[in-house]
């Protein structure tokens, strides 16, 4: 036996309770952690877990208004459904398996099916209280950490009847965190979409949709569309389509009122359906990325036990409508051929508009077709031996990987800087794409840049996004740029390139920032890493006298022993984000365009120079 074998014995064998299991494992049920500066992070999985509850008391016809507030990191939510059996109460926010949902007539075509949800907000959550109220009698639990503390029985209540659920994500699982009601606002406006006639108010302002999935599209929509929405509904179905100027394609996907973000079978369904009816409608062999270029859509769908990828319930798996129905597939691909098809036929001003929008995306298409595939014949060579890319192990497009979602690519600038990530980096999930200097100014120029710019094609061959950005090979992809006015420079080229060809990069949550540190604070015992001139004062405070202040100017100046720290857990980043009311045209014609006396007296106007930078000047 070697010296360095580590004993093995019965004592390592240990049985964890679900309770301890949950809290030492917490990803395995909610995703990631967070602070909540992310739409994913875990506490608003644990909000979206008690809210959906009260969605399905909606579905079934109980309880048509939902009270939501959020005030210092508790949440609560009431709603005016049937109320949790009261002797069930506490098994039911408490005990992991135990629920109304399993093969119950009491709940169909819900979204919260394996008795798992609450009872991880509830283990999650330093205090956790649940009341349930049932024709004048009430129950009432409370919770720490998911250990039941006290209760309390009632009779002849004059309250209606319901459940309100109330909780605080516990510091020693999360850490610091805030909620953003940004976030919160966008979730529940998601929920009145998805259920018409549902009135959801938050914090005493109340949201409520008339036109479902069509005020959805109109709120989300980034330009003015080429033609009117078409929204149709039928039984367990609705969809909303219409086209755009841009490039590529944007899906807001729903089961069971579930915002599907990574989309899943349904959504498979849904382009293939609506490529195959177009195609038929005008009797034309259209290839089916002409037909859905630039379209913008959104797809409902109501699903009988629907099983998802995970628990976070972000991919539809589910074939099947229900296990005697028909599949997801061939009910949408139906729904589409006769109430689309229908629709154009009624509507000739329309069909007229989209067939003029599909063959000037095929002329697009075959302009560029011989430079994209010497592009593609380049791109295969070059990543032979790529010094671009600095690949990782798992991939994004890797379904079957647990850890796809961990997934990300780094784009630098400089082999300093690219050198200390690729240094620190987690081989496993962080990838590293090298630019050489600033990029070309993609804005007003037609997509053939893309295989014509040697960076741009390798960017989007290492991302794997120039035919379905179901096939891209990372979750998160990362501008890392110094923070400097270069830096910022280079960012913006960046963004200009996904806003101009891929947007679906950002409208699908996957571009971000990496924030670094702008200062080092230290002394003999403790070092300090600070973003802000207000966390410097707030370290040499803490420090005391004389601590050791370092500016950093680049990414390359930071060891990579020092960068393992920026891009590990606590890595901060800033998603970029997109919605109706950023008009992004007009943003990119004035700071990427060539009105170049207008924007330099918009810099002068509003220029902010910290005092060190202008010392560093001078």
């Amino acid at each position: 036996m070697s010296s360095t074998t580590v004993n093995y014995t019965d004592d390592d064998i240990k049985s964890l309770s679900p309770r301890e299991h949950l809290r030492l494992r917490p990803g395995m049920y909610i995703g990631k952690l967070g602070d909540g500066s992310q739409s994913d992070d875990g506490i608003y999985i644990l909000f979206k877990e008690v809210v959906d509850n009260s969605i399905d008391e909606f579905i079934m016809g109980a309880g048509k208004t939902i009270d939501i507030t959020i005030a210092d990191n508790t949440v609560t939510v009431r709603d005016y459904g049937r109320g949790i059996p009261l002797n069930s109460l506490s098994a039911a926010v408490s005990k992991m398996n135990t629920g109304g949902k399993y093969g119950s007539s009491a709940f169909k075509k819900t979204v919260g099916l394996n008795g798992v949800g609450v009872k991880a907000v509830n283990m999650l959550s330093s205090s956790f209280m649940a009341r349930s109220v049932r024709d004048g009698e009430a129950h009432t639990v409370w919770f720490a950490q998911g250990l039941e503390q006290s209760e309390k029985w009632e009779s002849g209540v004059k309250e209606p009847n319901g459940t309100l659920v109330q909780f605080t994500p516990d510091e020693e699982v999360f850490g610091p965190y805030s909620y953003n009601l940004e976030y919160i606002e966008t979730t529940v406006k998601n929920y009145t979409y998805l259920n018409a006639g549902l009135v959801v108010k938050l914090n005493g302002q109340s949201y409520v949709s008339k036109n479902g999935l069509l005020d959805l599209l109109n709120e989300n929509l980034g330009e003015d569309p080429l033609y009117p929405p078409i929204h149709l509904s039928g039984e367990d179905i609705e969809v909303a389509i219409t086209h755009g100027t841009g490039y590529g394609e944007s899906y807001y996907s729903f089961v069971n009122g579930q915002h599907t973000t990574q989309g899943g079978t349904h959504q498979s369904a849904f382009r293939e359906a609506i490529a195959k009816t177009i195609k038929e409608f005008y009797h034309k062999d259209y290839d089916p990325s002409d037909v859905r270029t630039s379209i913008v859509a959104a797809i409902s769908v109501k699903i009988v036990d629907p099983q998802f990828g995970q628990q976070t319930k972000v991919s539809l798996s589910s074939t099947k409508m229900s296990e005697d129905g028909p599949t997801v597939r061939s009910f949408i691909m139906d729904f589409l051929k006769e109430q689309l098809d229908n629709y154009l036929h009624k509507n000739p001003t329309t069909a007229e508009i989209l067939n003029k929008k599909i063959v000037e995306n095929e002329k697009d298409r075959k302009a560029i077709s011989g430079i994209q595939k010497k592009s593609k014949e380049l791109a295969k060579k070059v990543s032979l031996n790529n010094k671009k890319l600095r690949d990782c192990k798992i991939h994004f497009n890797d379904l079957k990987n647990d850890r796809r979602e961990e997934s990300m690519i780094f784009i630098t600038e400089g082999n300093s800087a690219s050198g200390s990530i690729t240094k620190s980096r987690d081989v496993q999930t962080q990838a590293v794409f090298s630019l050489r200097g600033k990029p070309l100014n993609s804005f007003g120029l037609t997509k053939k840049v893309v295989y014509e710019n040697e960076e741009f094609n390798l960017l989007q061959a290492a991302l794997n996004i120039e035919n379905d950005m179901d096939d891209l090979r990372y979750n998160k992809i990362i501008i890392a740029t110094d923070a400097d006015v270069d830096g910022m420079h280079i960012r913006l080229l960046i963004m200009t390139f996904f806003l101009q060809f891929f947007p679906d990069v950002i409208r699908q949550e996957h571009l971000y920032v990496l924030q670094t540190p702008l200062f080092r604070v230290r002394n003999k015992k403790e070092t300090l890493y600070c973003y802000s001139e207000e966390e410097k004062q707030k370290a040499i405070a803490k420090l005391g006298a004389n601590p050791e202040i370092t500016r950093f100017k680049g990414l390359g100046e930071i060891s990579a022993d020092e960068f393992r720290a920026f891009i590990g857990e606590n890595m901060r980043l800033e998603k970029v984000r997109m919605t109706k009311d950023d008009p992004v045209h007009d943003m990119l014609e004035f700071y990427m365009g060539k009105n170049t006396y207008e924007r330099q007296g918009f810099i002068i106007n509003n220029l902010r120079i910290e005092a060190d930078y202008v010392e560093d000047l001078i």
